[in-house]
């Protein structure tokens, strides 16, 4: 809401930028509930002194190009704006904001990783299983193979010829991916969408395109599944930092041990809630809990066996594709158990006001209402 020319050019261009439609008005809306009911409300410094006496809600910014109006604070207390934006500092912010409420965000996702202590562990089938029962519960479920060299987790699925977009197709993406526009781009597997790895191209994903696109995955909603590697670079400590929950994986036998020890322990630099994933048979004297007291970590469960596996894979069952399996049922449990872990607080919409209360600081302070 403006009649500064200059300041709706820009305006309408952050929400071109942000894949939103938005209405300009000159005065507050005068259709019953127009101004309760749209998800985000910018009001240019010019036009705020028509705003008083508008009934408080969220989502209201006062935006202005003028980095030095004298009156912009008591304005911004006035209409009971959350945040005072100044442009061109506040755009980029600006452009998320707007784009999260274009794309209704809610709670983030919950994001659960998964990872071999050593290789064959059993990692990639237990995050397709869990990922699967997700889906099957109804939640919204995205399945992401964060393994360039695990042969693709699609294969798993049985999609590797299903149509959709792969990582080569984001490996170049910056800045801020749709959440939306991801989900549609990516093959549906079993209830899900899957995000895997070419058959052909090899392809580094940088840090940002890692960031990028898990930040998409996340504020969609419901759940994620990432399936890790055990070597960790600077795209998988990205991947790291955005798990509510990771889950390392360990067979029951002594080197499989010494190795997780040295995957948890870099893994642990960036993860804050790593728990181990034990898996038998069990070597003679070890069982779970020794597991996970010799890796000093809290026991997650105990994968369990499933001699069938293989075979239901030949027939195109994916792992935990049969509600009544013994991984079905244990990953049913489990993420009955997880569904109330803390979102990441370094992470997704569950700190987005802390988040953006710092970055716009650095020009101009966007202003809490009840703050002020």
């Amino acid at each position: 809401m403006t009649e500064d020319v200059e300041l709706l050019d820009d305006l309408l261009r952050l929400c071109a930028a942000a894949g939103a439609e938005p209405e300009v008005h000159h005065t507050p809306p005068e259709a019953r509930g127009g101004w309760e009911r749209a998800p985000m409300v910018l009001v240019g410094d010019d036009a705020a002194p028509r705003c008083r006496g508008v009934a408080r809600r969220q989502g209201v910014m006062l935006v202005g190009r003028d980095q030095d109006a004298p009156d912009v604070w008591r304005q911004g207390v006035e209409i009971g704006a959350e945040y005072v934006l100044r442009l061109p500092d506040a755009e980029s912010w600006l452009v998320d904001q707007i784009a999260n409420a274009a794309e209704g965000v809610g709670r983030p996702a919950l994001t659960v990783g998964v990872i071999g202590g050593r290789g064959g562990a059993g990692a990639s089938t237990l995050a397709c299983a869990l990922a699967v029962a997700a889906a099957r519960s109804g939640r919204r479920t995205m399945l992401i193979d964060g393994d360039p060299l695990g042969g693709g987790i699609d294969v798993l699925l049985g999609g590797e010829r299903a149509e959709g977009m792969r990582w080569p197709d984001f490996a170049h993406s910056k800045g801020r991916v749709g959440g939306c526009a991801l989900e549609e781009s990516l093959p549906a597997l079993h209830g899900l969408r899957v995000l895997s790895w070419g058959r052909d191209d090899w392809v580094v994903v940088p840090p940002p395109a890692m960031a990028a696109v898990l930040a998409a995955a996340r504020r969609l909603g419901g759940v994620v599944v990432v399936d890790l590697p055990r070597r960790v670079d600077e795209s998988v400590a990205e991947a790291l930092s955005q798990l509510d929950l990771g889950l390392l994986v360990v067979p029951g036998e002594l080197r499989a041990v010494a190795a997780a020890k040295r995957v948890a322990s870099m893994a642990g630099m960036v993860l804050g809630d790593l728990r181990v994933m034990a898996r038998g048979p069990y070597a003679a004297g070890l069982d779970e809990r020794w597991v996970a007291h010799a890796l000093g970590l809290p026991l997650a469960g105990e994968l369990p066996l499933e001699p069938g596996l293989l075979a239901a894979q030949d027939d195109g069952t994916p792992p935990g594709g049969s509600a009544r399996s013994p991984l079905a049922r244990f990953c049913t449990a489990l993420r009955a158990r997880t569904s109330s872990v803390p979102m990441c607080p370094g992470s997704g919409a569950s700190m987005m006001r802390a988040s953006t209360s710092r970055k716009p600081c650095r020009s101009r302070n966007p202003v809490h209402r009840r703050g002020v």
